[in-house]
């Protein structure tokens, strides 16, 4: 009896044993599917692939593998997604596997280590941020609100062009749409406005671009972890003194409105009729003890730069890109004249309830925004491991969504790399064009799509409009010094969004002067 116990514990000792070799053994012959690859460095990977425009490099590397790519940045598992039908399988097919952002070392150290909002993980912290974006920071109330800041600030802008077009000078529009851009931002987020002359603003504009710069530099250490404690491209100093910089800002700016709101307080005006800027509704619902998550005083800090890295580069881009397709396409910019002098005439200023009476300037910046998407790759992370077609993704991958490349995809668009508004024009029966601009159709994606697309689309289109429309009306323009050929060079810049490579000046020529003091 006691051999025949023997026996079967033996046997089942064998058993296990022999089951457990064999799961392991099938389990080493499977092998994970992955999306085509080029070939690899040792350590390096694909870096040396990239080069300074990785939007145009990814485009060209799925012309030869395909539109959908797997890659090793270093030691960080990536895939890249270049054709509407992938891009719809990772956001919307797959939404909740690919709702975070990766998280990178500039990103985190300038957010006081919370990835602010715009990189935050898919939690409960962001998802209470977005909620508070759409129905109080930047929600149609709110926008409507701050109407007469964004009216006061393009009328400056647009006595500022009079001035140049009236002395025969040549404007920067590169800097002065940027201005014009920190100027609405700043003043709705900290009723601040950027100016040469306001130094404690103005210092906001340039520290903020100073980390726009930086959370677009490549970085070493965020890929191969040998540079991890070491700081070969002197990034880490850099990222210390614009973090104190900005820091500093900070403090005294909230300070401010402290005080401001204690005095308020006290004469019992809190509430009233007067319209609260981003900061005042952060630190309402900091001070609520009842608020779903409780915000500190390095979450708001961390949302205003959000705010300012977001609003002002993009949307100043964009108005940049048109205009210069526009000097280059006379016909394009004289139907577009054309259209703003019939619907709103000769006598006052085009104003942003007049856009929705503007369906070729609409169909103008939907044309720029497809060629020139001001956030030409779309960055997500994969949260879980997945299959796609037909192959796998990894959790902890990201993913490269190629926007730009998206925008060519002849399979979509005819002639592509023509730059024809006429392709956004209204065509269904109820007078409208089917496509829109908010992730709804995934050969247009430049606002992204699903709950992580920009919350601040509204805003941006409300300023990128007008601000087109009022440069239209208002001026002809001359590239360079106005002596020249008459184009303009439609070269791209590296860059976190897509900069043009050379800053736009032009020669501004008055033909609409809304205002009496300033007339040649």
């Amino acid at each position: 009896m006691a051999d025949l116990q023997s026996y079967a514990t033996l046997f089942l000792v064998f058993l296990v044993t022999a089951l457990l070799v064999r799961t392991l053994f099938l389990k080493s012959q499977t092998k994970v599917r992955l999306p085509p690859s080029p070939m690899a460095l040792p350590i390096l990977g694909h870096l040396h692939l990239l080069g300074p425009l990785p939007h145009q490099a990814f485009y060209k590397l799925s012309k030869r593998y395909g539109p959908l790519i797997s890659l090793r940045l270093g030691s960080v598992p990536c895939i890249v997604a270049s054709s509407p039908e992938t891009a719809k399988e990772f956001l919307k097919t797959h939404e909740l596997a690919f709702s975070s952002r990766p998280q990178n070392i500039a990103v985190g150290h300038l957010t006081y280590g919370t990835y602010g909002f715009a990189f935050a993980p898919y939690g409960p912290y962001w998802k209470f941020m977005k909620k508070l974006c759409v129905s109080e920071l930047l929600g149609g109330r709110t926008i409507d609100q701050f109407e007469p800041v964004r009216r006061e600030e393009m009328r400056s802008f647009v006595k500022l062009l009079l001035e140049k077009s009236k002395a025969q000078e040549t404007v920067n529009l590169t800097r002065e749409l940027v201005k014009l851009t920190s100027n609405v931002v700043s003043r709705m987020a900290m009723s601040k406005r950027c100016s040469d002359t306001e130094g404690e603003a103005d210092e906001v504009r340039i520290v903020v671009q100073a980390v726009a710069n930086l959370v677009g530099t490549f970085n070493l250490a965020d890929y191969l972890g040998i540079f991890h404690k070491f700081d070969v491209q002197g990034i880490g100093k850099r990222l210390n003194d614009v973090h104190n910089r900005f820091d500093t800002i900070m403090e005294r700016i909230i300070k401010e409105h402290e005080e401001a709101r204690k005095k308020k307080r006290m004469k019992k005006e809190m509430g009233g009729d007067g319209v609260k800027d981003f900061l005042d509704i952060l630190l309402d619902i900091s001070e609520d003890e009842n608020a779903e998550i409780k915000l500190r005083r390095e979450d708001i800090k961390a949302f205003i730069m959000d705010i300012f890295v977001a609003g002002t580069d993009t949307s100043s881009i964009t108005p940049q890109w048109a205009l210069s397709e526009l000097i280059n396409n006379p016909t394009v910019l004289e139907k577009a004249r054309k259209e703003i002098d019939s619907v709103v005439g000769k006598s006052r200023l085009v104003e942003e309830s007049d856009i929705p009476n503007l369906p070729y300037v609409q169909a103008i910046i939907k044309e720029t925004l497809r060629l020139h998407p001001a956030s030409p790759i779309s960055l997500r992370e994969c949260s879980q491991d997945c299959k796609i077609g037909g192959y796998d993704i990894l959790a902890k991958s990201m993913l490269f969504i190629n926007v730009w490349a998206i925008g060519r995809d002849p399979k979509y668009w005819d002639n592509p790399l023509k730059f024809r508004p006429e392709r956004f024009m209204p065509s269904d029966e109820n007078g409208r064009n089917p496509i829109d601009l908010r992730g709804q159709h995934y050969h247009l994606l430049p606002f992204g799509s699903g709950r992580r697309g920009c919350p601040g689309a509204t805003l941006a289109l409300q300023v990128v409009h007008t601000a087109l429309a009022i440069m239209i009306q208002c001026f002809t323009w001359k590239a360079g010094d106005g002596e020249g050929k008459g184009t303009v060079d439609m070269t791209e810049g590296p860059g976190l969004t897509l900069p043009r490579v050379q800053p736009l000046v032009c020669v501004p020529v008055g033909r609409l002067y809304p205002f009496p003091s300033i007339e040649v």
